[in-house]
């Protein structure tokens, strides 16, 4: 079976506070981007192989996280899995998360599975916060620690989404998290206020909450959110945790 995991991107990131468990309680609406995929195949085998591309290492792969976590239940035959990493690597797009949510939906359906889209969700939470997402594949508003998603009625139609990561740029997220100040400190307004707002308004109420603390330590990622807003987009923001940058520009 061959499936081609997207990436996501984030219209506001809110970092309310930290949590007792270590995590912190977050609001983002994720939207999920096309534009820029990987390649994974997976396929029967006498024994379990992983073939990844230079990019990826055995030991840190999710999608064999994946396979295991669905073994433990149904006790799996072996497969082969390939992948090809083409998206950016530690850049707030969910590359590795969209690859474990593939897998699962991939390995659910190869073997006939009797797995309901909110059970594969369940699944995709063990293996990191954004990962259910990409079970869904479509708008959702996501809270808790990003797993926790409802639907959301998004129509962007009338803008073209351009996503560019600055080169040599990897953000590590639990750096991020680390210097990133919770909103209960800041005065900024709730995010689904903010998304009501005209697309036209989003500079100035959708924010990012990993910008300030990201910016002054990777200035090519904001310089990069200069470049969009000069090409004339009607909002850029970072992604995620960083380093990607996104633009909405009219069509």
């Amino acid at each position: 079976m061959l499936v081609y995991p997207n990436v996501k991107i984030n219209l506001g990131l809110s970092v309310l506070r930290k949590r007792p468990d270590g995590y912190h309680d977050i609001e983002t609406l994720f939207v999920p981007y096309f534009g820029m995929s990987d390649v994974l195949e997976i396929v029967p085998s006498d024994k379990l192989r992983f073939v990844p591309s230079a990019n990826v290492t055995w030991e840190d792969d999710l999608t064999l996280r994946a396979y295991h976590l669905l073994k433990a239940d149904f006790d799996l035959p072996p497969v082969e899995i390939r992948l090809e990493k083409r998206s950016a690597v530690g850049a707030g797009l969910g590359g590795g998360s969209a690859d474990a949510a593939f897998a699962l939906m991939a390995l659910t359906e190869m073997f006939k599975l009797p797995l309901e889209d909110w059970q594969l969700a369940d699944y995709a939470a063990c293996l990191g916060s954004d990962c259910p997402i990409f079970i869904y594949n479509r708008p959702m508003f996501g809270e808790g620690r990003g797993d926790v998603l409802t639907d959301y009625d998004l129509d962007l139609s009338a803008y073209e989404i351009r996503v560019e990561v600055p080169e040599g740029v990897h953000v590590s997220t639990s750096e991020a998290y680390s210097r990133v100040v919770p909103r209960e400190r800041l005065a900024l307004p709730p995010l689904r206020e903010a998304l009501r707002y005209p697309v036209e308004m989003w500079p100035d109420v959708l924010f990012n909450d990993f910008e300030p603390s990201v910016f002054p330590i990777y200035p090519a990622v904001e310089e990069l959110k200069r470049k969009f807003y000069a090409e004339g987009a009607v909002y850029a923001s970072m992604s995620g945790s960083g380093s990607a940058v996104f633009g909405l520009f009219r069509k």
